[in-house]
């Protein structure tokens, strides 16, 4: 299977937030951002993958600052690894004042998404290639999150068996 540019995967979502996506401080909810940063990875996945995929894991949520009612939610992701069958995905959230147009980090996030066939069984994914520096960085860190993802698993593993 030949590798794909990262670019291929690429995905930029904005939407506005109104009050009803804000809490009581005037800032949208956490939920809001986790369920934008989930719908934008999905999407660069099965870009990458031309296949259904299904969340394997959310590693981080990061959140930085917070957007506020009237300002632009900006959703930007792409590919950052591939492994057989499983793609990590990053995802990076800025907001928007579109009356000045600043732009600020609100928050960052990887998650870990596996290629499904027809039949719902897990499949080949085509590797990556990284061009740009960011995209560079990313790849070159991704052994070590996937090391750190299965430790946390295995951990996890280790305690309900403790426990039954």
């Amino acid at each position: 299977m030949e590798g794909k540019r990262t670019s291929e995967s690429k995905t930029v979502m904005t939407d506005l937030v109104l009050p009803p996506d804000t809490n009581y401080h005037g800032t949208i909810f956490g939920g809001n951002v986790m369920a934008y940063v989930d719908k934008v990875a999905s999407i660069v996945a099965m870009r990458h993958s031309r296949a259904m995929v299904v969340t394997a894991s959310s590693d981080s949520l990061d959140f930085i600052s917070p957007i506020k009612t009237g300002e632009a939610i900006c959703l930007e992701g792409f590919i950052t690894y591939t492994r057989k069958t499983s793609m990590e995905v990053y995802v990076k959230v800025e907001a928007e004042n579109l009356l000045t147009g600043e732009k600020r980090l609100t928050a960052t996030s990887y998650l870990t998404f596996v290629a499904l066939d027809s039949e719902g069984k897990p499949t080949n994914v085509p590797s990556v290639i990284p061009e740009t520096e960011e995209e560079k960085w990313h790849y070159e860190g991704a052994l070590e999150r996937f090391d750190q993802r299965n430790k946390r698993r295995q951990a996890r593993k280790e305690r309900l068996s403790q426990s039954d």
